[in-house]
């Protein structure tokens, strides 16, 4: 399995705490977050992890900020990918099973770190249910 993570200064210390469970697990990761806690613009390291996940070259992405609603945002816009901001395991896995969420965004500030883990866990191995959900799913993108 390859994911890509990304974060802002807001979610450094969260990132180091997934990277080592990830690496644990021997999956291949993409660090395109920051590893410093110095103030940075949250759009410059969702594009890398949203463009990824968008294009197949990994199968999932992990996003990290302060409320996780600005990479949220930003990944969203690209049209293969479903990012889910979850805040507890239980979204995480109604995210997955219903939404098919290909990237998990985690809010540093308003959950724990081993919160954090767990929701990753639970993210990583939990199914997409399809079935009536696959019809909602492809009602979601736009053409402009």
């Amino acid at each position: 399995m390859k994911i890509a993570i990304g974060n802002d200064h807001a979610g450094t210390e969260y990132k180091f705490a997934i990277l080592e469970y990830l690496e644990s697990e021997n999956i291949t990761i993409f660090n395109h977050g920051t590893d410093s806690n110095d103030s940075v613009d949250y759009a410059d390291f969702v594009h890398p992890v949203a463009s990824s996940v968008n294009d197949n070259t990994v199968d999932l992405g992990i996003l990290i900020c302060g409320s996780a609603n600005g990479v949220s945002m930003t990944a969203n816009k690209y049209a293969n990918v479903r990012a889910g901001l979850c805040w507890n395991k239980e979204i995480v896995a109604l995210v997955k099973q219903h939404n098919n969420a290909n990237i998990l965004c985690i809010p540093a500030r308003y959950t724990a770190i081993p919160q954090a883990i767990e929701m990753v866990k639970t993210f990583l191995n939990t199914k997409f249910e399809g079935g009536r959900h696959q019809n909602r799913i492809d009602k979601i993108p736009i053409s402009c």
